[in-house]
This record gives C-alpha cells, sequence and structure tokens, in this order.
C-alpha cells in the first residue's frame, strides 16, 4: 500500500470536490473577506458554521479513537486528520476574533438598526447586547450619574453630531475581480471608472468595493 493508497481511505472520494473542501475553501473565503474588510459583513446564513462545528467534534472523536493504535498505516492517517483539524480550528478561531473585536469597537453601531443586528449571528448578538449593558453601567456608576439624564445617553444624536462611533468606509482594500466588469471608484478630485478584467486585483475604497462583493462580481484579498 502506497501513500495515495492511505490518503484515499482519509478521503475516499479524492477523484471528486467533496463536500467537506467546498465548506473549507468557503470557510477560508470568510476568514480572508473578514479580516480584510473594516466592516462586520454578514454571519454565513447557509449553515456553514454548524457544518464545520460538526465535523470538528467527529474528527475530535476520531482522533481519540486512533490515538495510541502503533499501525504505521493508522499513525500516518492519524498525522493527516491532526493535520486537517488544526487547520480548520485555527480559521475558526481567527474568523470569530476578528468578528468579536468589530463588534467590541462599534457595538452600539451595530446593534442601533435592524440591518446592522441581522449581520451577528444569534450568539454574537446576545454577546454585543450583553457587552454593551455592561460598559452602560460602568460608565454610569463611573460618571455618566452625576449627569443630567438627557446627556446620560450613549446613542445621542442632536446637534447634527452622532455619538456612536462606526467603521471607517473608505478604508482601503484589495479585491479580486472574479468576472470582466465595470468599476467605479471616487477620488479626491474626480471620480473615475474602468473595464475591470477577470482576475484583476485593484486597491479601492471599501465603499467602492462593497457594491462589488455583494453582487459577487469581485472578493477581498
Amino acid at each position: 500500500m502506497d501513500i495515495d493508497d492511505i490518503l484515499r481511505e482519509v478521503d475516499p472520494i479524492s477523484n471528486a470536490v467533496p463536500a467537506e473542501t467546498r465548506d473549507l475553501q468557503a470557510l477560508t473565503r470568510a476568514w480572508v473577506a473578514e479580516r480584510s474588510a473594516p466592516e462586520l459583513l454578514p454571519w454565513p446564513a447557509d449553515g456553514l458554521f454548524e457544518r464545520i462545528n460538526d465535523r470538528i467534534k467527529n474528527q475530535i472523536e476520531k482522533v481519540e479513537e486512533m490515538t495510541g493504535d502503533m499501525d504505521p498505516k493508522t499513525n500516518f492517517a492519524l498525522i493527516v486528520i491532526q493535520t486537517e483539524l488544526e487547520r480548520y480550528r485555527y480559521l475558526v478561531r481567527s474568523y470569530l476574533r476578528a468578528r468579536i473585536a468589530k463588534i467590541d469597537r462599534h457595538t452600539l453601531h451595530y446593534l442601533s438598526t435592524d440591518a446592522l443586528r441581522s449581520r451577528l449571528s444569534e450568539v454574537e448578538l446576545a454577546y454585543a447586547t450583553r457587552h454593551q449593558a455592561l460598559l452602560h453601567n460602568h460608565y454610569l456608576s463611573s460618571f455618566l450619574a452625576s449627569f443630567p439624564a438627557p446627556l446620560q445617553n450613549l446613542n445621542d444624536a442632536s446637534a447634527n453630531i452622532n455619538m456612536i462611533d462606526s467603521p471607517d468606509l473608505d478604508t482601503a482594500v484589495f479585491v479580486r475581480l472574479l468576472r470582466d466588469t465595470m468599476v467605479e471608484s471616487r477620488g479626491i478630485d474626480a471620480d473615475g471608472a474602468l473595464e475591470g478584467k477577470d482576475g484583476s486585483i485593484l486597491i479601492l475604497r471599501w465603499s467602492d468595493a462593497k457594491p462589488l462583493v455583494d453582487k459577487g462580481d469581485a472578493e477581498l484579498v
């Protein structure tokens, strides 16, 4: 039995594109996009993370079953499974940390409207709500309680001044075009447009790149 036979046992449908591979690709793209975008992106709504979590649990159980087996073939398969497991776990942890950092930085912003709240998962929404409540109670006990009641709100938008800090949508991002498309961008002196080619990598303001990403014409890199 050679290495190809062992790998085929670990991935019995290696001649096709298995669902595990598609999910790993989707997770990797979501991770890259979340780390690149200046604002929180919508939580995957297709059950991706539920499948990923189930797969991680199954792989951990398999590793526990195979640990201690001295058969060389089993040991090699165990190394392959453990390496794949660590890759999944790293991507999930890094993805969630990137999202939590954005929620911590702009909690009130993401709780301010239903459209922004819908970007969060149920767990993230509960976390953000509790985080903001604790923060507000801390401010009240520290100094806000001594202010007049009208000045104790943290989301005041009177006098055309919004106290809610929001992400900078003009942050520069890199995008890869997924098809030929027209790319429009705003400049300091004048706006511009160009015929983007499939596979081209461009640097744009996120506010200009977001419509392309939302339509599937481009992806963050």
